[in-house]
């Protein structure tokens, strides 16, 4: 009995070591986009370039509701999936001549997901052929550490790895002016200040 429960608490003290390694063991990155009119802080899309580790794919959903591709912006690591859906009572199109990922697709039935494999890094424009006024932005990183800005041009990065990265910044308004790194160390805060211009 003494031997199991040496064994038990031997195996406690390991998992909990593990977890606090675990928390500690990355970092933050925050920052504000820096740009003169304040209306178009939000919806930059930041992201670190750098590191090692192996690209971890994800899956997300746009919809066209209400003749907008909802959500307008939204960042992905290369190779996700992207899957399309029609909320309106109306046909739509999904079209982008971008070439890191030409799009055609007749997205007409509703409710509908059309699914799409973004295996490229770059910026693709998607566009309703039919509705001229709607246009949304799948932003594909070569990053697992990415954030979009809120209104007030703020973001957070969580659970970065220690090390030193290239600080990147896309916005469908801005233009990043400067070069800027980051280094991130075990369970601290580093924060970034990008300025951007139109």
């Amino acid at each position: 009995m003494k031997r199991s429960g040496f064994l038990k608490a031997s195996l406690l003290v390991a998992a909990f070591t593990t977890v606090a390694q675990t928390a500690f063991c990355a970092g933050t990155v925050t920052g504000t986009i820096n740009a003169g009119m304040a209306k178009y802080k939000k919806g930059a899309v930041v992201y670190l370039k750098g590191g090692h580790g192996k690209i971890r794919p994800k899956t997300t959903i746009i919809e066209q509701r209400n003749l907008e591709f909802t959500p307008h912006v939204i960042a992905i690591p290369v190779g996700s999936t992207v899957s399309f859906v029609n909320r309106d009572n109306v046909n739509h199109d999904i079209f982008s001549d971008d070439t890191s990922k030409p799009l055609d697709i007749n997205n007409s039935k509703i409710g509908e997901f059309k699914k799409e494999v973004f295996d490229k890094a770059g910026v693709v424009n998607l566009r309703c052929t039919i509705h001229a006024e709607m246009s949304g932005y799948i932003v594909v990183v070569d990053s697992n550490h990415y954030a979009i800005t809120g209104n007030d041009g703020k973001f957070s990065i969580r659970n970065v790895p220690p090390g030193r990265y290239e600080v990147e910044a896309w916005s469908e308004k801005l233009k990043k002016t400067e070069k800027k790194t980051v280094t991130v160390k075990n369970g601290r805060t580093s924060d970034v200040l990008i300025t951007m211009e139109k």
